[in-house]
């Protein structure tokens, strides 16, 4: 491994590069990255991620050599997306690279992030996600998946079950159009299944998981329901309810539930009023004239409380910016819904330019089909979220300090 001349040989403990670079050759676009990157914090970091997209998959193997060798971040992670972020801009679509490393803060040192690679295992009875590692509540886990065979929802359950208050923050891969078309790398080795990402205290950031959402209507309660059914709200139909509730909206919120309409599951249920941001979000799949039902897409328990979301522009500009830490972080990773960006608020570069204008060092992310992260300290797999780790200069206290 070396460095180029002129470039620093360490990285500062506590801060964070990232570099962007959108030019069509390959070997142009990683020097250009990892010079961003080199500039800022140094050579050997204790991580980086390296975010390549969909265009430049031919090239993906060249462009982590290059990391691997004018870098030499002691962990990488590495994949393939149809978009990515770098600072302040989004590349939907087209040829880029983007490249974000940095070192955690003193007391810690790269022994405190440790890699980790997940596969998934046929048992006969259904999928089984093997190597989850053994994990601490003083623990956060960065996960970036294969969309297509990576069991999401049993990963989750088993952490809830084994790691109950572990945060997992991260996202799928996107590149690829059917399985095997993606690409995963996890220091020297590539996979195209899976899923790779690493460890870090949890103490080191903080994670915020954006959903978009803003509620309409009135709170009810599930009074009958079964699997993802609903079929009663507060003792009539859920059809009704829904369909009363849609009748009741302004022009423009009807307009909005429309083109999709979500359900949102309250989290903390003694609330008086509920907000964007209390809730769960979960798509409403179709309803059944015929019994009043309506589907939705989680399990439903009777008792739950549920009250109707729409999601615009507007609104989920709004609770991005309520989410931004009070302080400036120091870097940045963002995972977030390929059907945000221009599909969602028609200009370029919002999610990026909000996170980076609350980031003193480097932002870098990824387009992704499908995203995790935490709400209400459940983690839960989203769509059409901005899910955020953001990473301290210094880390936060304990929680019993």
């Amino acid at each position: 491994m070396f460095a180029q001349p002129g470039f620093a040989q360490s990285s500062a403990r506590g801060r964070f590069g990232a570099g962007l670079s959108t030019h069509p050759e390959p070997a142009v676009a990683a020097g250009e990255s990892i010079g961003s990157v080199v500039e800022m914090v140094g050579t050997a970091p204790d991580l980086a991620v390296v975010f390549v997209s969909g265009s430049m998959l031919e090239h993906f193997d060249d462009v982590l050599d290059a990391v691997r060798t004018l870098l030499a971040p002691v962990v990488l992670v590495g994949v393939s997306a149809v978009g990515v972020l770098g600072g302040s801009e989004e590349v939907e679509q087209g040829h880029a690279v983007s490249v974000w490393a940095g070192s955690l803060p003193d007391p810690l040192s790269a022994d405190d992030v440790r890699p980790v690679r997940l596969t998934v295992a046929d048992t006969g009875s259904g999928p089984a996600v093997l190597g989850i590692p053994s994990l601490s509540e003083a623990d956060a886990l960065v996960v970036i998946a294969d969309p297509f065979r990576f069991p999401a929802e049993q990963f989750l359950d088993d952490l809830r079950s084994g790691a109950p208050n572990v945060p997992v923050i991260g996202g799928f891969a996107s590149a690829g159009q059917a399985h095997g078309g993606n690409r995963l790398v996890l220091n020297d080795r590539e996979f195209s299944d899976g899923a790779v990402g690493f460890i870090v205290p949890s103490q080191a950031l903080d994670l915020t998981v954006s959903q978009g959402c803003r509620p309409v209507g009135d709170p009810w309660v599930v009074t009958k329901g079964a699997g993802n059914l609903i079929h009663e709200l507060g003792g009539r139909p859920a059809m009704e309810r829904l369909q009363d509730m849609v009748e009741a909206l302004e022009p423009e919120d009807r307009a909005r539930a429309a083109r999709g309409l979500h359900a949102g599951f309250v989290l903390d249920e003694r609330q008086e009023r509920f907000f964007a941001g209390d809730f769960l979000i979960r798509s409403v799949l179709g309803a059944d004239r015929s019994t009043g039902a309506i589907a939705v897409g989680a399990s439903v328990e009777v008792g739950d409380l549920l009250q109707f979301q729409v999601r615009d522009a507007d609104s989920a500009s709004l609770e991005l910016a309520r989410l931004l830490p009070d302080q400036e972080a120091a870097g940045a990773l963002v995972f977030t819904c390929n059907g945000r960006g221009t599909h969602l608020f028609g200009d370029a570069h919002h999610d990026a330019t909000l996170i980076d204008e609350a980031t003193a060092g480097g932002v870098a992310g990824m387009f992704c089909a499908g995203e995790l992260g935490p709400v209400g300290g459940i983690n839960a797999l989203h769509g059409f979220t901005a899910t955020i780790a953001w990473f301290r200069s210094e880390l936060a206290e304990p929680p019993d300090a």
